[in-house]
């Protein structure tokens, strides 16, 4: 709920800067409010409003594209402990135990995410029953016979390094956030357009509702752009149907 929360902090600035725009207009002389101070200011709050649309552009795509990323990550990942299930059971029933480690964190992995309240994606210790570094240790454990389990030991080992890798890139992609002075930064800028606004706006319900309406837009616009940037929390979150999924599958 942290993006929740700031979100409407973004909103009570912006329309609090309007509605004190609004307030100043009462106290200044006719002078300030002839049509030539209209133009500069409008050509000022321009420029800055063109700077933010800009910023908010970019880190909105950059947003995005780390949720999308997150996601592809973790369908590969339900793709790659999949066909280690099966790779393993090929091998033959001596990986018995292996598959049932496998599965049950598993279980544990999807549990975590499912329940997670941070921003990062949460992992078990690396000493936990199941966990890629202990299917890796069992399965280098194994003995080939023949040279088909050979081959098979080599693919299955490939396919825990490939999950490994997906834990490490999953976990270096979520530490990266919007850092505070940035938003800070545009906040103000965001304040400062919309005093702009109601200084030179009718004091009228009409103009009002409009400057609240684009003010909760705003707040909307910072609100995903927040939710995108922690896809392991928050009201939108990546889908964990591709884990439960290869889960339903293990074992078969």
């Amino acid at each position: 709920m942290d993006s929740l929360l700031t979100a409407f902090l973004v909103f009570l600035c912006v329309f609090g800067g309007a509605l004190v725009g609004m307030y100043i207009r009462r106290l200044l002389p006719e002078e300030h409010l002839r049509d030539d101070t209209k133009a500069v200011v409008g050509l000022s709050m321009g420029l800055i409003g063109t700077l933010t649309a800009l910023l908010l552009a970019m880190v909105t795509s950059s947003a995005k594209e780390t949720f999308d990323f997150e996601g592809k990550e973790l369908r590969q990942t339900a793709i790659n402990v999949m066909m280690l299930d099966r790779v393993l059971a090929d091998f033959g029933p001596e990986t018995h135990g292996i598959r049932e480690a496998l599965r049950s964190g598993l279980e544990k992995r999807v549990t975590l995410i499912s329940s997670n309240t941070k921003s990062v994606v949460p992992f078990l210790p690396p000493t936990a029953e199941g966990t890629p570094y202990q299917v890796m240790t069992r399965v280098r454990q194994l003995v080939p016979q023949n040279e088909l389990q050979r081959d098979l030991k080599s693919q299955a080992l490939q396919l825990v390094g490939e999950i490994l890798k997906a834990r490490w890139v999953l976990a270096e992609e979520t530490t990266a956030t919007i850092p505070t002075p940035f938003l800070v930064i545009v906040v103000c800028w965001l304040t400062l357009i919309f005093s702009s606004f109601g200084l030179f706006s009718p004091r009228n319900a009409t103009a009002t509702a409009a400057l609240l309406i684009c003010a909760t837009s705003v707040a909307g616009s910072v609100f995903l752009i927040l939710e995108l940037n922690t896809p392991f929390s928050g009201l939108m979150r990546v889908s964990v149907a591709p884990l439960r999924l290869a889960l339903s599958q293990l074992g078969n």
